[in-house]
């Protein structure tokens, strides 16, 4: 049926469907299902055992999307139970007797997995390459696990150390941390109250038993809803999951209802966090409705008007005015009332009392100041644009459902959509003296009063009711079946040059929405120009898109948001990138836009002030956190370049002692000496017109001359000494370890393919390679762990880094296990059965990856800039699919010396005990 949608105008294809089925719905659903309802392409279907079904087709894409979310998250958790949700949410990849090891296999079929947990919801994701294979075993995967996952006890004991370590990361984030401190004083018995990750010490001591039987209540067919979104056939995927899924017995247990009600707020309430830190960090929240209710839209309303940036009002009196580096608003709303907040990040010397006072003056002076049209306006429109761009990639909308399944419909995703198109500047106003009040705040102060202005919180609606006769818009328009080869790819591809230097690489194709991406990368200057250029080419990138001569911040972002699109553009010492996403027909408008914000930037007085800030408070950031001190240290000990050179590392001090030292001048002059498209490429895939594309590209830079000559900065090879350094960072639960060597390598050499494969199977996967076996898996020691390999594509120089997350406590353990495993590797090498699973998997995700615009997009304009295309990639890995077992040990051989590695450990080990 999508295929006729994809190429027969909508009216002659409604002909041929009977009216009480709308055009992405199975005619004849097969036994053990029914048909529920459709909405906008998707389709809602229920098998006799409760589940629900919604199938998404989209054969533009060539990959699928399997999501499934169970209707349980932490607001279901009882006394002693915090966190346990999440920790089963791990321990459902520990497998089950038919999958055993299910990270491999995942791995092996180069999916793109994970399992998230929130307050209302557990759901569990997988995007592959769209074969029927795939499919079938991705249905079989989540049938099984549904029921008869292991929950075992020695997978607990090692998953809890890890859920633990998951839980000090957080603890190293002072917004983390004070967001958990914020939820515990708004709340006083409602579960959202407590933050998904839980408390330490449930984690470590929740019994076996417990979860066993949280497993067995919650998942089940009548509490999940599975989605399948991507390159599917409905009527065959509907019957595969009738397969796999209908045998599933429905349970006998009967949920219980959840019946508390959280009361209402009757007095401001306060909270302080006192750490170690270099930033201050301000919140304040209110309660607010559920996502149900109709006053979600104008909240949502209210808070892009508050929040934005750079327009919102709290970025406009903070930041703007040099009280905060950063300001905006978010939401945690779901199946019952909710949180709305409002934060603000501080440098340690700003004052947090005055930035405190503004705060609370613009969001409770809200009530007062009604929104302008502009500002109404302005917010729907953004609102419109990030849906639009939502709605067209299947993979992510998929996955977002899952808030809206969690909150009692997916439905309420585009009713909440609808809703905010009606929103006036007076809902806007009602919504904030009902909600935005005193008496209804939790912030870091408290003050007796004798008349409360109390907040009363409408009950949730009748979803059923609310959603009765719902039909919503019309299903966007469908793309092509794009063949993700690169024999396709090339074949599809157009190479020109345009007389001013600039390369052009072209894939037209259509997509869904019509949607199409675009990447501009300039070169400039070489050595000896850009010697002692400071923080200005850093800060020239990051004013690039804050506003042009013609165009304010403002009126820039507004343009973008009318326009669907966005425009990123990042710069350093001796490059800039800027890259687009719009739909066919604005492409063009977009790229004048790209071309006017590289070509004639604002450079405001007030940008440059702001993003100074900014930088310096982040680098601030970081001055005691163990990862970033830690790779700070290692970026130094292997960066050997004098200082004043481009590809110098500084210290953290030395990083903003150049923040405080650059001018706007020295920022001009730096765009003005150095920027042009004389060495440039230009890649762009979607669809677009490809002549129309090629004029207008010569006609915004084919005149664009590059003022100095460009060489590109030349890498070192050099061998470094081996350190094994250990940094104290007071008062943090969470420590980093990292390890590097320089390896003597280039990406055309003939090792590297046995290298990469080396490397994939070391600590690359998804929770299977050799590093996460081992560290996380078997020992329990690190959420995060794993191995990276980078080498030149120009120069014969590369490097190996391992990394890890863990308790400092477990150092010694840690360093020893990183040690026997690559060790391991050196001795023993892989087997024939890991090797053949990992290029199946390493080779899956190359094409899943081939499948993304975005990530397309750049491989064209990097090919461009080497000279090659993708059949350099198509033999890659043909080179790597022919690899032994010995060629990889061998190899790894002649590169890795374990008596090379340097090793920097940062975290607060002198108080740390052995557990």
């Amino acid at each position: 049926m999508k295929k006729i949608l994809a190429v027969l105008p909508l009216l002659s294809v409604l002909l041929f469907i009977p009216p009480t089925l709308a055009a992405d719905t199975v005619a004849a659903p097969p036994k053990g299902s029914e048909f529920v309802t459709s909405v906008e392409g998707i389709s809602e279907y229920r098998l006799n055992n409760g589940l629900k079904v919604l199938l998404f087709p989209d054969p533009s894409k060539q990959t699928i999307t399997v999501n499934i979310t169970y209707l349980v998250g932490s607001r279901m958790e009882n006394y002693g139970e915090t966190g346990m949700a999440h920790l089963l949410e791990h321990l459902l990849f520990k497998g089950t007797p038919r999958h055993k090891n299910i990270p491999q296999e995942l791995s092996q079929r180069g999916a793109r997995p994970n399992g998230t947990t929130w307050y209302d919801r557990t759901n569990y994701f997988e995007t592959f390459a769209a074969t029927d294979d795939n499919l079938n075993w991705a249905l079989e995967l989540e049938a099984d696990r549904m029921v008869n996952s292991f929950i075992a006890r020695k997978d607990l004991d090692s998953e809890m150390t890890v859920v633990r370590n998951e839980f000090e990361a957080g603890e190293n984030q002072p917004f983390s941390v004070l967001l958990k401190r914020i939820g515990g004083a708004a709340y006083d018995w409602h579960n959202y109250g407590k933050s998904t990750i839980g408390n330490r010490s449930d984690i470590e001591n929740v019994s076996i038993e417990r979860l066993q039987a949280f497993y067995r209540k919650y998942y089940q067919p009548d509490n999940a809803v599975l989605l399948v979104a991507g390159n599917i056939d409905a009527q065959k995927t509907l019957a595969q999951v009738v397969k796999y899924f209908g045998p599933v017995a429905k349970p006998a247990r009967v949920l219980e209802p959840q019946y508390t009600v959280e009361p209402t707020q009757d007095g401001e309430r306060t909270v302080t966090v006192r750490r170690v830190g270099d930033t201050q960090v301000l919140v304040a929240a209110y309660h607010v409705a559920s996502a149900q209710q109709a006053d979600s839209a104008p909240l949502s309303v209210m808070s892009v008007i508050l929040g934005d940036t750079p327009t919102g009002r709290l970025h406009k009196a903070l930041v703007e005015k040099g009280l905060a580096t950063s300001a905006g608003t978010f939401a945690l709303t779901g199946y019952d009332p909710g949180l709305l907040l409002a934060f603000a990040s501080l440098r340690k010397q700003d004052s947090l009392d005055a930035a405190r006072d503004e705060m609370v003056r613009v969001v409770e002076g809200f009530a007062t100041q009604p929104p302008t049209e502009e500002e109404l306006n302005r917010a729907k429109t953004k609102f419109a644009s990030d849906f639009d761009k939502l709605s067209a990639n299947t993979e992510q909308l998929g996955v977002a459902l899952s808030e809206s399944i969690a909150a009692g419909d997916w439905r309420l995703l585009f009713l909440g959509r609808d809703q905010v198109r009606k929103v006036t500047a007076a809902d806007v106003q009602r919504v904030a003296g009902q909600y935005l009040k005193r008496d209804n705040r939790t912030l870091a102060q408290f003050i007796p009063t004798d008349r409360p202005e109390r907040a009363e919180i409408p009950p949730r609606p009748d979803v059923a009711a609310l959603l009765k006769d719902y039909k919503g818009d019309a299903a966007v328009a469908a793309g092509e079946s794009f063949d993700p080869s690169q024999e396709n790819i090339d074949r599809r591809t157009t190479l020109s040059s345009l007389p001013g230097g600039m390369k052009l690489a072209l894939l037209p194709k259509k997509t869904r929405s019509s949607r199409v991406q675009a990447q501009v990368r300039l070169h400039f200057g070489d050595v000896e120009s850009l010697q002692g250029q400071g923080a200005a080419p850093a800060v020239a990138g990051g004013l690039l898109s804050t506003g042009t001569k013609r165009l304010t911040r403002q009126q820039l972002d507004d343009e973008l948001a009318r326009l669907k699109a966005t425009l990123s553009i990042s710069g350093g010492a001796d490059s800039a990138t800027a890259t687009i996403q719009t739909v066919r027909d604005n492409l063009p408008q977009v790229m004048r836009l790209m071309a006017e914000s590289l070509r004639e930037p604002a450079f405001a007085v007030s940008e440059f002030e702001q993003l100074k800030r900014q930088t310096q408070s982040g680098i601030e950031a970081q001055r005691r956190e163990p990862q970033g001190v830690a790779v700070n240290e290692l970026q130094r000990l292997f960066a050997v370049y004098p200082k004043g050179d481009p590809r110098y590392v500084g210290t953290f001090d030395e990083q903003l002692a150049a923040l405080d030292k650059v001018t706007l001048d020295d920022v001009k002059r730096f765009h003005t000496a150095f920027y042009g498209a004389s060495n440039a490429e230009l890649a762009v895939v979607g669809d677009f017109d490809a002549q129309e594309v090629t004029r207008l590209a010569d006609e915004l830079f084919g005149n664009w001359k590059s003022p100095r000559k460009y060489e590109r900065l030349v890498a070192i090879y050099r061998d470094i000494p081996p350190l094994n350094k250990v940094i104290e960072t007071p008062d943090k639960a969470n420590a980093f370890f990292i390890v590097r060597e320089n390896l003597k390598l280039r990406d055309d050499d003939v090792d590297f393919p046995a290298m990469e494969l080396g490397n994939y199977m070391l600590g690359g996967g998804f929770l299977n390679s050799r590093l996460s076996t081992r560290i996380r898996q078997k020992e329990g020691l690190s959420y995060g762990v794993g191995s990276q390999l980078s080498v030149s594509s120009q120069d014969q120089t590369g490097y190996l880094i391992g990394y890890a997350i863990y308790a400092p406590q477990n150092v010694a353990r840690l360093e020893a296990a990183f040690r026997e495993e690559i060790e391991r590797v050196l001795k023993d090498g892989f087997t024939a059965e890991e090797i053949a699973a990992a290029k199946h998997g390493w080779l899956d995700s190359r094409k899943v990856n081939r499948a993304q615009d975005e990530i397309l997009v750049s491989a064209l304009a990097n090919n461009l800039y080497l000279g090659r295309t993708m059949q350099w990639s198509a033999e890659l890995e043909k080179k790597l699919e022919a690899l032994t077992p010995e060629q990889i040990r061998d190899a790894m051989r002649r590169h890795v010396d374990p008596a090379k590695l340097s090793i920097i450990k940062a975290g607060e080990f002198a108080k740390a005990v052995a557990k």
